[in-house]
């Protein structure tokens, strides 16, 4: 391991062998050096979720060429705690980056992501974190497109850093070109229609998560949805406080 260059920690919620990450590892692979700690297979809708109640294990894996691939059993937040503490030789990593994302994690998908959890889990332990999502769903598409803004997210983060408990989600629109880059706000929304009752052929029910999402708020200009809609990279700054600070003295108010 060079200590001359940054290190550099990428994960994801599609597997280790998924194409989002192998091209992300490509894309800035100058750019560190690169360890990859990464779920055995997919592992999306994990969130913020860590393993409690089963043991892990560790596999080294050979899929990209010189760069050190580890995947694990356990979840996107399990593969960077154990990366940096067992996988690291006693560095901090300069950066943590999650993905690249099948689909989008935009809007409150951000809160399900697995891949927003790696950029969380890094950000909490004082590192600076980015996850990239690209908002094509098919796990096979190429993403060489996206190496242009990829690497100018990663050489800004690494030279400036990231204000503690702030962390990155970036997401690409699903095209080919783009019409820039623009930082944006989180859209309020949600997902409706969510539960498919099924029969199993034995008799009893069964149940398939689905739905669509219900932008909240379409007609607004600032958020990370109409970045999107109109062809630009969306660069969401992301805290990991969640206080709402706003409402304490309102709290206090009610004398309980």
């Amino acid at each position: 391991m060079s200590i001359n260059k940054p290190l550099i920690l990428v994960s994801n919620d599609d597997g280790f062998d998924a194409v989002g990450i192998c091209s992300l590892v490509e894309m800035i692979g100058d750019m560190g050096e690169i360890i990859v700690c990464a779920p055995d297979s997919a592992r999306s809708g994990f969130s913020r979720a860590f393993s409690a109640t089963v043991p892990l294990r560790l596999t080294r894996r050979h899929n990209m060429g010189e760069v050190e691939v580890w995947s694990t059993n356990g979840t996107p937040v399990d593969c960077v705690k154990l990366a940096v503490d067992e996988l690291c030789g006693g560095r901090t990593p300069d950066l943590v980056i999650g993905g690249i994302n099948h689909g989008d994690n935009s809007t409150v998908n951000n809160h399900y992501s697995g891949t927003m959890g790696v950029a969380v889990e890094g950000c909490i332990k004082g590192i600076p974190s980015v996850a990239f999502s690209n908002c094509d769903y098919n796990p096979q598409s190429s993403q060489t497109h996206l190496t242009h803004y990829v690497r100018r997210v990663v050489e800004r983060v690494l030279a400036e850093g990231l204000p503690k408990g702030v962390c990155l989600n970036v997401n690409f629109p699903d095209r080919k070109t783009f019409e820039g880059i623009r930082a944006c706000r989180m859209t309020f929304g949600e997902w409706v229609n969510e539960v498919s009752p099924q029969r199993h052929p034995l008799g009893y029910p069964y149940y398939w998560m689905v739905g669509h999402y219900r932008n909240a708020e379409p007609d607004a200009q600032d958020t990370d949805q109409w970045t999107l809609a109109h062809g630009y990279v969306a660069v969401t700054p992301t805290t990991i406080d969640v206080t709402a600070y706003q409402m304490i003295d309102t709290v206090n108010n009610w004398k309980l």
